[in-house]
């Protein structure tokens, strides 16, 4: 590369964080350059080091948790950043370096309106008057491609969908014009139109103000789609780097190539998903050849029609009432007159952008939320009618899984506990001995050892995490499982192993499940029948196939067009 239009330099950079009685190497020794006006993506699965590295760049490790060698150096147009003092590097990294958090709800202020937020970065780093502020950060707005931006700025983020909060972020981050935007994960858990809306805003900011970017990212369809290099890391350290073009299409790393392997496609549909493990073990050494997918065996999905029923919805509507000054209120429409079936043993995927309606169909069909109107029948029983008492013992037919594993575990329970709970409330065992034996059973069944009953939520990943609440719903015995995009946040590797896990437990127990997900890659591999809704209607239902290959009505033909194409 040539070093005069490097604007980011990482050497050698090495990353300790101190334990208890040691320490951590999570970054070791990585070295890679940005170049001027160029995107570069890093791409690796949780606990590679790709955040480490961001907030290493930015200066925002924990001084008194985290050590940088000293022979380290990361320089920015040929300074050494490791070597400025905190108020120099504070000045460079609000002003020249600027960063994207992975979640806007946690980095918004949610007690600040938006305008404020924004207009506190110009008031930090430039000689702005007041007036001129607002109508930079009005500007800003505008630029982001956010609709009445006068409105949005005295809105506050709870106001705002996922997809507004995140252009919030990016106005923020290029409200001084700076020369490097790190984005740490931007698009995580966003409906495949708004992710195609954010690469696409980005791509057009960097052109515009040939600025560089560095983005991160756990989703390597995402990667063909704005980047130029790509830094393939595990394990703190870099295990290929390349063009995009190359390390997408001809990667030379076995890693690299296990990643690739393990997303869901539109093409095909293996029996099981691979994952990492099949190609590599801990210690990154090939374990057996990589087969050609589409030579896989293809699971057969669709409903013929004469399923036997287990579920049905009919004509459910759920509104919700915001109040408007002190005596009116406005009426959200958030599910209108929605009809549907779901077969026993089958999957049925529920897609739409945020606010199209599909968690709080979830929750009416758990009781969660008060239906408005319509009737939901399971085993010829409407629901809806039953009293709450009545209703106990419908609630082990039906259960849902969560869409973060981190919130549903209660953190003070032990898994045990977490297990025992809905046994001991719903009694199913004799005893605590016998409701022991059945948790341990379920800890074994979604591949946890033993001793998992006996640790904290803590102690676990995410993707662990998300096997727990699938066993503590598996106490029940249930017939129907909801799952809320349950692994919408995973890597992709983890995300192969539950939705393998979730298939096995379908093909043993006969169990229904409702899917509902932004992915739909993940939907089309796990679904027999796709259906679509937009502003709370169901604009379409049909066999996955089918409704991905003739899709019918204008949105749904939107959202499959959204989908980031195969590389």
């Amino acid at each position: 590369m040539n070093k005069d239009s490097s604007l980011l330099s990482v050497h050698n950079l090495h990353v300790f964080f101190k334990t208890d009685d040691s320490e951590f190497e999570a970054i070791k020794g990585i070295s890679f350059n940005i170049e001027k006006n160029q995107t570069v993506a890093l791409v690796g699965e949780s606990g590679s080091g790709k955040s480490v590295t961001s907030l290493a760049t930015m200066g925002l490790l924990p001084k008194k948790q985290a050590r940088i060698s000293i022979d380290s150096k990361i320089l920015f147009e040929g300074e050494n950043l490791l070597s400025l003092s905190t108020k120099a590097l504070r000045e460079k990294c609000g002003k020249e370096i600027a960063m994207i958090f992975q979640d806007p709800m946690s980095s918004l202020n949610p007690v600040f309106k938006i305008g404020k937020q924004i207009s506190e970065i110009l008031q930090i780093h430039t000689n702005l008057k007041n007036q001129q502020i607002k109508s930079k950060v009005i500007s800003l707005l505008k630029e982001v491609g956010l609709p009445n931006p006068e409105e949005k700025y005295h809105a506050y983020p709870n106001q705002l969908s996922g997809g507004q909060q995140q252009r919030v972020m990016i106005a923020m981050a290029i409200a001084c014009e700076p020369k490097l935007l790190i984005a740490d994960e931007p698009t995580t858990a966003l409906d495949v139109t708004i992710q195609k809306q954010i690469i696409e805003l980005l791509e057009s900011i960097r052109k515009r103000r040939k600025m560089s970017i560095l983005f991160i990212t756990h989703d390597l369809t995402l990667v063909s789609e704005i980047a130029d290099q790509v830094i393939v890391m595990r394990y703190g350290i870099i295990r290929e780097q390349g063009s995009a073009q190359n390390v997408l299409t001809q990667p030379q790393d076995i890693y690299t190539k296990a990643l690739l392997n393990c997303r869901p496609r539109l093409d095909v549909r293996p029996y099981r998903l691979p994952v990492t493990a099949d190609f590599m073990d801990e210690a990154s050494e090939v374990t057996q050849p990589f087969n050609d997918i589409h030579q896989a065996p293809e699971r057969k999905r669709g409903l013929q029609g004469d399923e036997p029923i287990i579920l049905e919805v009919k004509n459910l509507s759920k509104y919700f009432y915001t109040r408007k000054g002190l005596f009116k209120r406005n009426t959200f429409t958030a599910v209108k007159n929605a009809s549907f079936k779901l077969a026993k043993g089958k999957t049925l995927g529920l897609v739409g952008e945020s606010g199209s309606g599909k968690t709080t169909i979830g929750l009416l069909l758990m009781r969660l939320h008060q239906a408005n109107s319509g009737e939901i029948f399971i085993d010829g029983q409407d629901i809806l009618k039953l009293s709450d008492r009545d209703f106990n013992a419908y609630q082990r037919k039906i259960q849902i899984i969560f869409q973060n594993p981190y919130a549903s575990l209660n953190p003070r329970f032990t898994i045990g506990q977490i297990l025992l709970e809905p046994m001991q409330i719903h009694h199913i065992g004799k005893d605590d001995t016998e409701r022991k034996s059945i948790a341990l059973n379920l800890l074994q069944r979604v591949s946890l050892p033993e001793s998992a009953f006996y640790k904290y939520p803590h102690e676990f990943s995410g993707g662990q995490r998300q096997r727990i609440a699938i066993a503590r719903c598996l106490t029940l015995k249930p017939e129907i499982i909801i799952c809320d995009e349950s692994v919408s946040a995973l890597d992709v590797s983890v995300q192969a192993q539950v939705l393998n896990l979730l298939q096995e437990l379908q093909d043993e127990y006969g169990l229904s499940y409702i899917f509902i997900s932004h992915d739909l890659s993940v939907v089309k591999y796990i679904s027999d029948q796709v259906m679509v809704m937009h502003h709370g209607d169901i604009v379409e239902i049909a066999n996955s196939d089918d409704l991905y290959k003739h899709p019918q009505h204008p949105y749904t033909q939107k959202l499959l067009e959204a989908i980031p194409k195969d590389f």
